[in-house]
């Protein structure tokens, strides 16, 4: 299919010439075949245009949950493809968040060959042990030789110090990423929610602080002596973002992430124990949004991510302390990014991300493939329950305001409008 997109304004600081430029952009056969003021084709080609028409490099998430296999009910994924696509994001990393979880190089294979004929690219995550169990390290070097792009036992934490020590050393033998989530059990106990002065107001079991950096100061500490790789997903804590800083000034290669929602919200939306809002790590305090947008913007939070989980009703419509953690992102995140950034930093977070993983960056530049996401970043509307494309609906963002929207995607050969 050809392609003509009129006055689309380019954002991509990465590109001098054409950043922030309003020009004609020709895609033909899948591939960027000419960008200029102005262009003139035959009435055959697709034209795309739109008051103040804007696009950027495909959008990139390093955090995504579906529910296929096992969990279909909550998102399959082809639907979970396309409510990426729609949102704007191009690539997405799988988190292995399904059952059985994908621990195997069989089990890669299949969730690259489900997501074969989609707009949106898959990349999946490999368990770091069998099962999500934490006992034996799952088939690392398959697993990578199949397809899978770092290793992870989703929001499980690596418990065992010396497992840990093992999966970063013999990780290194094939640049492997291992992923620790931060969380020490045995400090968080039967929490729920952030500790402090909400949760004893309001009667629940609080998770403090000190779960989420007494487990990355552990982690950083085996990095340190080990070497590898490591990245921690979704932080959570202002005492986080410090520890993470002095590692990286140690010359150690950790990478951290946040999601959009423990930037934006605090445990004060607790109050009428709304179960949309239950996420793991927990909603904190306003010191701690303040500190990890600084640390966002200070680069010490590598990228940010939608943490796109999608529950069925069953598993959210229960008392709080039995619903299950997680939250919709895909539909609000450009909405709520832009709110708390400006549209340069906003795009540069949302495309930012890919080579920690091994995935090539696109670029907005003639003879290259299009990989592109088109928003209007100007239009400002109230989130409803109809703005959502996922199967589930649990998304702590319905009734919140959002500025900008998204039209979609160009990629891998297909327009997702």
């Amino acid at each position: 299919m050809n392609i003509l997109l009129k006055a689309a304004t380019i954002v991509d600081q990465n590109n001098k010439k054409f950043h922030l430029k309003k020009r004609d952009i020709f895609i033909k056969n899948g591939i960027i075949d000419e960008i200029a003021p102005k262009i003139d084709v035959s009435s055959k080609v697709k034209t795309i245009e739109s008051k103040g028409l804007h696009v950027s490099a495909g959008w990139f998430d390093s955090s995504v949950s579906f529910g296929e296999p096992g969990f279909e009910e909550r998102e399959t994924i082809s639907n979970g493809l396309h409510t990426a696509a729609k949102n704007g994001f191009t690539d997405v990393v799988l988190n292995p968040n399904t059952y059985p979880v994908p621990d195997s190089s069989a089990a890669i294979v299949f969730l690259k060959n489900a997501a074969q004929s989609s707009a949106t690219r898959l990349h999946p995550l490999g368990t770091l042990t069998a099962d999500s169990k934490g006992i034996d390290l799952a088939e690392l070097y398959d697993m990578q030789g199949a397809g899978a792009v770092g290793f992870y036992d989703f929001k499980h934490p690596v418990k065992n110090a010396n497992l840990l020590k093992i999966a970063l050393q013999y990780a290194q033998n094939f640049d492997g990423l291992v992923h620790s989530f931060p969380l020490d059990t045995q400090i968080a106990g039967k929490g729920v929610v952030n500790e402090g002065e909400v949760s004893t107001r309001i009667g629940l079991k609080g998770i403090p602080a000190l779960a989420e950096e007494l487990q990355i100061a552990r982690d950083l500490f085996i990095l340190e002596y080990t070497g590898g790789k490591l990245h921690i997903p979704t932080i959570s804590t202002a005492n986080a973002v410090k520890l993470i800083a002095e590692g990286k000034k140690k010359g150690l290669n950790v990478s951290c992430s946040v999601a959009w929602h423990n930037l934006y919200f605090t445990d004060e939306t607790l109050s009428d124990f709304n179960t949309d809002f239950k996420v793991l790590p927990p909603l904190r305090t306003k010191k701690d949004t303040k500190a990890l947008i600084e640390g966002v913007k200070k680069g010490t939070i590598d990228y940010v991510t939608s943490d796109h989980t999608p529950l069925n009703i069953e598993l959210k419509q229960v008392e709080f302390d039995n619903a299950a953690y997680g939250s919709l992102g895909f539909e609000s995140a450009f909405g709520i990014a832009q709110q708390l950034f400006d549209l340069e930093t906003t795009i540069a977070l949302l495309t930012k991300g890919r080579e920690r993983y091994g995935v090539a960056t696109p670029s907005i530049a003639e003879g290259t493939e299009a990989n592109l996401t088109l928003f209007e970043p100007n239009s400002s509307y109230m989130f409803k329950k109809e703005h959502i494309t996922s199967s589930s609906k649990n998304s702590m963002f319905l009734n919140t305001a959002m500025k900008g929207s998204v039209l979609g995607v160009i990629c891998n050969g297909q327009v997702i409008i």
